[in-house]
């Protein structure tokens, strides 16, 4: 429980007259107007500023944001030369060392004038293990002291990609090497963007981590934690079901099984039912890489269905968001779609007709809007389609995939209804979304009584704010339950 907290002379966003707002027992007891409410427990004087629902990241993989800012940035590279300069400086200048790795994250070579490759990066850096992480987790780039390390067999890019990448990232004992203070850190961080939780897809035991880092002090969020299918018998056979709270401050919920079932637009393996530009269409890759088969998907997620536990499954490209569509109409089962980013025509309606959530990250659109128009040339229309899986009926929640992009809902929201940035012209202007439903995508409650107290006070109104305004929104404070996490005030 916490204690009670009046909030007087707050304004609703979009307009409207001050309010006083009071709070008790993590929610909200009264809403009336300023000056009218009676002064219970501590009282602030908010001075004028705007009040709203507290903030969701639907999609994080916090471990690898926490470490992501233990690795050499690759973010600004545009070729694999800019590449092989930062990590030739970051060796001469003694980065930090990983495990005895130099690892890089953030590169992006989706539209690189020429290819990776592993006798480059090996000239580069050959006395120690190098290993660069893609911007899109997809891929990794790796030289021979790595592939010894590792016992791999790199091909001439020295590029590993999708399942045999995924499984390798994940081998590494990324959470082990982080202090605490590392994961507390990185949830003040984000509260003080005006966050309030974030649904965590790290693949790790989220089941007996999480509970931990809260027990122990990391209590700014709340969180709604996946399960991968490598633990799913082990959480079945313990009976946690989707929507238990498994922590005892009550911040950790018990979420849904996480497939993947395709790759990536910049990895060129999202799942699609057309070739990408110079691929031989006989090549079996030539349209993606199906991750999961679907029989195996549909075996996964009976077993999940059967046990109580919903599924959330990563489908990229048209093909893979046809087939998962299909698996959750013949067994019947609602869930969520995680990225949808390239939809065929005829299936935008069938998220709604389905009970089926998009889960979409809209800084993916800026990010890969110039890959996009070159290797799903003729189909952008429906890439990165927010605006036609709205006006389908589809429900919506607005995500980072931090470290993907940064864990900071107010860049997503810009993104969601600008489709521009950096002075840019907005890409496909018919996707935007209106900003009263990307906020409501980007919450779990709103501003009324008897809803948690989890709110953010910002000090402008978002809907009087232009595309930067929106981006860079500051934050005055942020609430989780009624008390403080982030205060400015």
């Amino acid at each position: 429980m916490t204690d009670p907290l009046t909030l007087r002379g707050v304004r609703p966003y979009g307009g409207g007259d001050p309010v006083d707002v009071l709070l008790r027992d993590g929610l909200i007891a009264e809403i009336s107007p300023a000056g009218t409410v009676a002064a219970v427990g501590d009282v602030v004087e908010v001075g004028g500023r705007w009040i709203g629902p507290g903030l969701w990241d639907s999609h994080v993989h916090f471990t690898q944001h926490v470490i992501r800012r233990r690795r050499v940035d690759l973010t600004e590279t545009r070729s694999a030369a800019e590449v092989l300069a930062v990590v030739r400086r970051a060796r001469a200048e003694g980065a930090p060392l990983s495990n005895g790795m130099l690892m890089g994250y953030g590169f992006r070579d989706g539209l690189w004038p020429e290819p990776a490759s592993l006798d480059a990066l090996d000239a580069a850096v050959s006395d120690i293990p190098v290993v660069l992480v893609s911007g899109d987790l997809h891929c990794g780039w790796m030289n021979r002291a790595a592939e010894a390390a590792f016992g791999l067999r790199l091909d001439e890019t020295g590029l590993l990609r999708e399942g045999p990448w995924i499984q390798l990232l994940h081998s590494f004992d990324q959470a082990g090497e982080l202090p605490l203070s590392a994961y507390r850190e990185a949830a003040d961080d984000a509260a003080a963007r005006g966050v309030v939780g974030v649904v965590e897809y790290e693949n790790a035991d989220n089941l007996a981590d999480w509970p931990e880092r809260t027990a122990r002090g990391v209590d700014a969020l709340r969180l709604q934690i996946a399960v991968w299918s490598d633990r799913l018998d082990g959480v079945l056979a313990r009976g946690v079901r989707t929507g238990d709270v498994v922590d005892e401050k009550g911040l950790v919920e018990f979420g849904r099984l996480k497939v993947i079932v395709d790759g990536s637009l910049n990895t060129r393996t999202a799942w699609c039912w057309d070739p990408y530009p110079g691929m031989d269409p006989a090549h079996p890759h030539a349209c993606g890489l199906e991750s999961v088969p679907i029989p195996e998907l549909r075996r996964l997620l009976e077993a999940a269905g059967a046990g109580g536990i919903g599924a959330a499954v990563h489908a990229i490209g048209d093909r893979a968001n046809t087939e998962v569509l299909d698996t959750f109409e013949e067994l019947g089962m609602t869930g969520v779609i995680e990225h949808a980013q390239l939809v065929s025509e005829q299936d935008f309606a069938r998220f709604a007709q389905l009970g089926l959530i998009a889960s979409v990250q809209p800084e993916h659109a800026m990010d890969d809007r110039d890959v996009a128009d070159h290797h799903w040339a003729g189909r952008t229309d429906r890439a990165f389609a927010y605006g036609s899986l709205h006006r389908s009926g589809a429900e919506l929640r607005l995500g980072s995939d931090a470290p993907v992009a940064p864990l900071d809902p107010w860049i997503s929201l810009s993104a969601a209804t600008a489709r521009s940035r950096g002075g840019r012209d907005p890409w496909r202007p018919e996707q935007r979304l209106p900003l009263d439903v990307a906020l409501a995508a980007s919450s779990r409650s709103t501003v009324s009584v008897g809803q948690r107290a989890d709110l953010v006070l910002t000090e402008r109104d978002p809907f009087a704010c232009d595309v930067d305004e929106l981006r860079g929104m500051p934050i005055a404070a942020t609430l989780l339950g009624g008390r403080f996490t982030a205060n400015k005030l």
